[in-house]
């Protein structure tokens, strides 16, 4: 006895079976042609040909009717039995005809076409409010004829979804479809896309894609963006924008990225979570013209950011009688050798300022003037190497001083010793005292008595 499928197997079985009933109600296949009509691609070689067989010495004529003209006006393209034409175009459609005088021997439809390129869709949302935009791009502009479906449902649903016919826009080189999102519809719920384009030429579906309305959320660049000096703020400038139209702020809100470059350095400095339409940039440079964009996203992170806004452009605040003082050479500039711009100081040395602006945090706006660092930096560097150079000179003089002074006062034969000659006979006892009478001597003769010579070691 054969036992019963699970239930999990079951499920992927239904599953198929509805994904494939969904596919078989929206054929994606080149629209029927009828019998007289030829299919010709761009840029190749066709022949037509009058018929099998032409009356001996009869002279066929090749007309085509003009697009466009009233009472069937025809053009004469040539004589024969067979027609070439080469490197057809888009405008070589029409209906061809060969007649022998005025009897028509055939007639036939020529329809220039190229196969449709499968779509690769992408779809977004401005708002919250708004419907969705799914549209795909064109690497080549599409025959005359060519048609683009879109559908959208619900995901493992089996009801029809709702159709959408897309149109193309030739400066955009583009499919574009809206989608209509009816009122009170979950945010979260998962829709599947899909697409199918067709010509006579041929058909091509392209891959379904599932998404939400959250997930699609894709706001415009904000708008109005401007860059302002502030006064008496030579590193400091103020940024405004405004939201985009299509979003609007009452309900929900957009938080903000700025990005910033001085026009010498190629990479930009960015600043994120940013909730207010200003921001005041703490760190610019010195005289130098500065570059800003500012793009928005979702206020809780859904979907996706939008493209940056247009460039602003701005230069900080320069004092016009300070062009040329001393605090020039001292700025967050720093000159390499080849004459760009390199290294600037750590945002540690702009003060308190700049600290509440790191870590990503939004800069509160300031008026006040900021007195700059660096000439406190330089100002107590000089003072700090001064005050060691003199210790130093006086810790060495005092050293030589107190040497010289040593050597000095040093008493005389000190550290020497006196040479006495070994072996030296002793003296002879004889009735002299031991101690004599003292009697004057010429300065500077050393007496040595009996004593003396004993205490000498000898």
């Amino acid at each position: 006895m054969a036992r019963p499928p699970p239930p999990l197997l079951l499920g992927l079985l239904l599953l198929r079976l509805l994904l494939q009933l969904a596919a078989a109600g929206r054929p994606c296949g080149p629209t029927g042609l009828s019998r007289d009509t030829v299919l010709g691609r761009l840029g190749a070689n066709i022949t037509l040909t009058c018929q099998d067989k032409v009356p001996a010495n009869a002279t066929v004529l090749w007309q085509v009717e003009e697009q466009g003209s009233a009472g069937g006006w025809a053009r004469r393209l040539a004589e024969g039995s067979m027609l070439l034409l080469r490197r057809l175009r888009y405008e070589d459609s029409g209906r061809y005809s060969c007649s022998v005088g005025s009897h028509l021997l055939r007639s036939l439809r020529l329809l220039v076409a190229e196969p449709p390129e499968t779509p690769q869709v992408s779809c977004y949302r401005r708002s919250h409010d708004k419907d969705i935009l799914c549209e795909w791009p064109q690497q080549e502009r599409p025959s005359p004829g060519t048609r683009a479906m879109l559908w959208v449902k619900r995901r493992f649903v089996a009801e029809n979804g709702t159709e959408q016919r897309c149109r193309y826009f030739s400066k955009a080189r583009k499919f574009s479809c809206r989608v209509k999102v009816p009122p009170g519809t979950d945010d979260t719920k998962h829709l599947v896309v899909s697409t199918c384009v067709s010509n006579s030429a041929g058909g091509s579906a392209g891959k379904d894609k599932i998404i939400t309305l959250s997930g699609v959320l894709k706001p415009d660049p904000p708008i109005n963006v401007t860059v302002e000096a502030l006064e008496k703020a030579p590193q400091r400038l103020r940024v405004n924008w405004s939201y985009p139209s299509s979003w609007d702020p009452r309900f929900y809100w957009l938080r903000f990225q700025v990005r910033y470059r001085p026009e010498p350095a190629p990479a930009f400095m960015e600043v994120d979570q940013v909730t207010t339409t200003w921001l005041d940039i703490h760190d610019a440079w010195h005289g130098t013209r500065h570059v800003v964009q500012v793009r928005a996203k979702d206020e809780f992170g859904h979907g996706a950011w939008s493209e940056w806004s247009q460039e602003a452009v701005g230069t900080p605040w320069t004092d016009p009688r300070d062009l040329t003082s001393e605090m020039e050479p001292f700025s967050s500039q720093l000159p390499m050798e080849d004459g760009t711009y390199g290294v600037t100081l750590p945002p540690e040395l702009f003060g308190e300022d700049h600290a509440n602006s790191a870590g990503g945090s939004v800069m509160e706006p300031s008026t006040h003037p900021v007195a700059s660092p660096y000439a406190f930096l330089v100002t107590g560097g000089s003072l700090l190497l001064g005050i060691a150079l003199f210790v130093g000179i006086v810790v060495r003089y005092r050293q030589m001083w107190w040497t010289n002074e040593q050597e000095r006062t040093k008493p005389e034969g000190e550290g020497q010793h006196m040479l006495v000659p070994l072996g030296l006979p002793l003296p002879t006892l004889n009735d002299t005292p031991l101690l004599s009478h003292s009697s004057p001597s010429a300065p500077g003769m050393l007496h040595i008595t009996h004593s003396d010579y004993s205490s000498s070691g000898q």
